[in-house]
């Protein structure tokens, strides 16, 4: 899977959500559920790289809830500097517009603290993300900044 490029100064809106979803930062007492939710429905290494982006402050990963449930997170600035992702839905709750908005919604935070261009490390939905906020893959990019990693 490719790296992309992402031009953050031509960004579109992060679009509204239906009533009763919200994006924010996630909040420090809030870690033991966003870990459990990111172990439960992703991989350890995300776990790894959402406790990192607890840690930062201001926290680094944004949330989608509904009430008191999380849906989503995506993680932004966090194993790489300028790097977004990862990003998660619960199964459940895919189709609603969630992953666009908090891919969305990330991207912008990258712009506000100063980047020109993001990078969608490993990029798995490589149309999805071309579409989304106009990312391009970057030749020869796989495995990238992450060759080497301990498996």
């Amino acid at each position: 899977m490719p790296d992309m490029l992402v031009p953050l100064y031509a960004l579109p809106p992060v679009p509204a959500l239906a009533e009763g979803l919200v994006i924010r930062p996630a909040l420090p007492f809030e870690s033991h559920v966003l870990l459990d939710f990111t172990a439960r429905h992703f991989s350890p290494k995300w776990v790894d790289e959402c406790t990192v982006a607890l840690a930062a402050r201001p926290a680094k990963v944004l949330i989608a809830t509904h009430g008191a449930t999380l849906l989503g997170f995506a993680c932004y600035d966090v194993t790489f500097r300028g790097f977004f992702g990862p990003t998660g839905v619960a199964p459940e709750a895919r189709g609603k517009g969630l992953g666009k908005a908090l891919l969305l919604a990330a991207l912008h935070r990258l712009r506000d603290e100063g980047f020109a261009y993001g990078v969608i490390g490993g990029a798995g939905p490589v149309v999805f993300y071309r579409q989304t906020c106009g990312a391009i893959a970057i030749p020869d990019s796989d495995p990238g900044a992450y060759a080497g990693a301990l498996v």
